[in-house]
Formats: C-alpha cells, structure tokens, sequence
C-alpha cells in the first residue's frame, strides 16, 4: 500500500473487507519507512505478477502461457495466469490515472468504445469519477453503461484480457505523475480521509480499543485547525457558541487570517468585533498555549460531532465494503 501511493493504495481500500482495512491501517501506521531491500524485493514479486497480464494482453494466454513458462517455470506460470484470470482487473496505476485524470478527457478517451468496455472501467473506479463521467456521456449511452454495469458478471478470460488491453494503452496515453511514497501516520490518516464519513469513525475505534496513542495521533492527522475552513457556517456557528471565548481567542491568535474570517462571519457584528478585540489585547502568546487552544478546540468539535450536532465535512455519499 505505501509503495502504491495514497490514491492508488485508497482504490484498493475500497474492494477490501473492513476488518482487511482496520488491520492494513494499523501497519501502515507503525511504518516509519520502508527500506530499499524491503521495497525491492516486494516489487520484485509484485512485478511477476504484473508481468503475466502484459504478456497475456499483447498476445493471448498461451502466449503468455509459454513467455512465462520459460521465464519462471511451468508452475509459476500456471500461478500466474491463474491469479490474472481471477483478478480480471485494471492495474492500481491504471485506476489511479483514470481517477486524477479530468473527467472531460476521460470522456474523449471513450469516445467510440462500447458500452461494455466502458461499464468495465467504471467497476473499478470509484463512484465520484463514475458519476462525473456519466453525466457527460448522452443520457442514451449512459442508461446502457449503466445497464450493463449492474449485469457484469464472470466473462470469457480472452475477452476481459482484450478489454483491458485496449483500457490499459488508453490509459497510458493520459501520462503519468511521480509519486514519492511515504508511511506512517499521515498515510494512514489520508486513506481514512479518503474514505470518510462513518467507514473511517468505525475504522479509528477499531483501532482506538487496541491503541489509544496510535488512534489519537491518526486523528490527528485527519483534522488539524487549518480544516476548519472547510467546516459548515452552521457547524462553526455551533462550536462558537460552546467554546470557551477567552481560549478560542487564544486559538485564533496563530490561526491563518482565512481561519479567523471563517469563524468571525457566523458571529453577530458585535460578538465579532469583541472577539477581534480580545485577541488584540492578548498581546505575545507563546506558541505552545495557541497549539494547545487550538487542540482543545478541535477535541471540542469532535465531542459535538460524535453527538450529532455537528458535521465537520461535508461529505459525498458514502461508499459500500465489500
């Protein structure tokens, strides 16, 4: 997962079970890096596995069959064909790519593609660039993608290996992006971002009755005091009303003029310019009482939130495990 990067590793958070996913988290979140050793020898292995879907799209399975036979041996090469047979999927950078890539080229991409190629594409990704896409695409070529999406079932080997074949060289024509791998908290915290909503709640108590610690810096993570220009007015008119006014004074002494506004427009004139007023007179606060107002504050949010009487996103409809 580290070595995918944080989109590619969250598509494949997606098709996962949610105890696979609690339990991938909890080690991504113990990794302080990853050793050249480590990686090369996982991507060595994973390279075998890639190799095999190559072979088989430039020129059927038999063809792969003998490449790969002379390659690693009859039995690694039955392996192989076998577990791209049961995958009959698109590559993580294959999704990754389609998933950055902007829906309007996207849609070019697919200009004359059948219905079924296209329904085979939208499977993998996930439901925010799939509906971005149908809504591009005429109402009638929409209604048949998604026809066939909702009866895809098992296929002909040959004839998902073509399909993909033809998806993957497409694909590829979309270019590619760097991306430097990292591990630890913060890419676990940005998966569970990815995924939000109850899924990543669930998935941080999981992991809260087994490590308090890990689970509290994951939050952490997840939430700092710069997000909460993305908080709804209704929900920061809440938190204004609850906090502390003195320590939310000290929290927007160091916060971001963008921050300060966010919180002051949802006041009356006059609680506003009182507020603005006492962070003046505050005068030098040292940096570690603004951090820790602004923990506080965020904790606060927290507790109103898990009470329902706030969101702190604005979230898209949540997506289902498997």
């Amino acid at each position: 997962m580290v070595l995918l990067g944080d989109k590619a590793a969250s598509s494949v958070y997606r098709h996962l079970s949610r105890d696979d996913v609690e339990e991938l988290t909890r080690e991504i979140a113990q990794i302080d890096f990853v050793s050249n050793e480590q990686a090369t020898q996982v991507l060595e292995e994973f390279s075998k596995l890639g190799t095999a879907p190559e072979h088989v799209a430039k020129g059927g399975t038999e063809y792969a069959h003998r490449l790969l036979m002379v390659a690693f041996g009859e039995a690694v090469a039955k392996d192989l064909l076998q577990q791209v047979t049961r995958m009959q999927a698109l590559t993580p950078q294959d999704i990754d790519l389609v998933q950055r890539a902007d829906p309007q080229q996207l849609a070019r991409m697919l200009e004359g593609e059948n219905p079924q190629t296209i329904a085979l594409l939208l499977a993998h990704v996930d439901a925010k660039t799939a509906s971005a896409l149908l809504k591009i695409f005429p109402e009638n070529l929409a209604a048949e993608v998604v026809t066939r999406l909702a009866s895809l079932r098992p296929s002909s080997p040959e004839i998902v290996q073509k399909i993909v074949a033809v998806l993957h060289k497409k694909i590829q024509s979309l270019g590619k992006q760097d991306r430097t791998p990292c591990g630890g908290v913060e890419a676990a915290a940005e998966l569970l971002n990815r995924l939000g909503g109850s899924v990543s709640k669930n998935i941080l108590g999981s992991i809260e009755q087994g490590n308090t610690d890990l689970a509290g810096a994951i939050r952490d993570q997840m939430f700092t005091f710069d997000d909460f220009l993305l908080v709804p007015e209704v929900s920061i008119r809440e938190i204004v009303a609850q906090a502390d006014k003195k320590a939310l004074a000290i929290a927007l002494k160091g916060a971001t003029p963008e921050v300060t506004a966010h919180f002051l427009k949802v006041m009356s004139s006059r609680a506003a310019e009182m507020l603005k007023e006492d962070i003046e007179v505050l005068g030098a606060v040292r940096a570690r009482d603004v951090a820790q107002a602004q923990r506080d504050l965020i904790e606060a949010a927290r507790r109103l939130e898990t009470e329902g009487k706030i969101v702190l996103k604005n979230e898209e409809e949540e997506e289902a495990y498997a």
